[in-house]
């Protein structure tokens, strides 16, 4: 069980992603890492099926997707998109029930069973005492958690969440982290973009490295994170070491001698 990408070839006017294959087992929380443009956000539109391959087969729990249609896939896969757009008057119950759309009918009438969900995904979000408040008046991070609740109201085995930490402080963007951990932790499959390798490291138990549209490297992050590898794939130099707290890999760069200069003066 889980999802196997093989040989796939996607993109726009002319292919992203070139001949990718891999492998994510069910129950696994995967991290995506690589310079802009090298084709993360293009690998989760296709296996999510926002975006059809030019060739190649994706496969969740055996079934090829790549030939369902959207609503089936809806229905086994939740896609969170970089920065999703809300209309402005959207509270956070309205914005969480969207998430059941592919189990509906035409109709869209809720069921008993749409109304548990979605008050199960308030409550594991923490948003009880925000669900009838607009979503254009939330913080950041508060509607970070909205939408996580909206694709955990889905029901789906596998949460895909592209940059789910961009425009977020710090603060926010480790409490989405431990969020998504926790949701991972209760049984969910979850696909995850990120910039920040250290918490990429720290969070994610399958690493994916990606370069130019092709997978440059995966695996645990402890066995795959290092200085050449970090060279290799944004032309950075930098040392690596371990997080004193999680002993998961943490990379610094090294900056030019005349700006080493300058800091060590500064810190003196």
């Amino acid at each position: 069980m889980g999802i196997s990408v093989s040989n796939i070839y996607a993109g726009y006017q002319e292919p992203v992603l070139k001949d990718v294959s891999l492998s994510i087992k069910s129950g696994d929380l995967a991290v995506l890492i690589g310079p802009n443009g090298c084709g993360k956000s293009t690998l989760l539109k296709t296996i999510g099926r926002i975006l059809t391959p030019d060739s190649g087969m994706i496969e969740v729990d055996g079934h090829d997707v790549t030939k369902a249609n959207g609503r089936t896939v809806a229905r086994t896969i939740a896609y969170l998109p970089q920065s999703p757009a809300v209309p402005s008057a959207v509270t956070v119950e309205q914005l969480v029930g969207y998430g059941r759309a592919p189990h509906q009918s035409l109709l869209g009438l809720r069921s008993k069973r749409d109304v548990e969900l979605i008050d199960e995904a308030i409550a594991a979000t923490r948003l009880d005492n925000l669900r009838h408040r607009r979503v254009s008046e939330l913080s950041g991070g508060q509607r970070q958690r909205a939408f996580l609740a909206m694709a955990l109201a889905q029901d789906t085995r596998y949460i895909m969440l592209d940059e789910p930490t961009t425009f977020l402080d710090v603060k926010y963007q480790f409490e989405t982290l431990d969020l998504i951990a926790e949701l991972n932790a209760a049984g969910r499959t979850a696909i995850v973009v990120l910039h920040d390798i250290a918490q990429a490291a720290r969070y994610g138990r399958h690493m994916i490295v990606m370069r130019d549209g092709e997978i440059y490297a995966e695996g645990r992050p402890a066995d795959i994170v290092t200085p050449e590898l970090i060279w290799d794939v944004y032309r950075l130099d930098c040392d690596v070491y371990a997080d004193p707290i999680s002993g998961t890999p943490v990379a610094t760069p090294r900056p030019k001698p005349e700006v080493r200069h300058n800091l060590e003066s500064a810190a003196e």
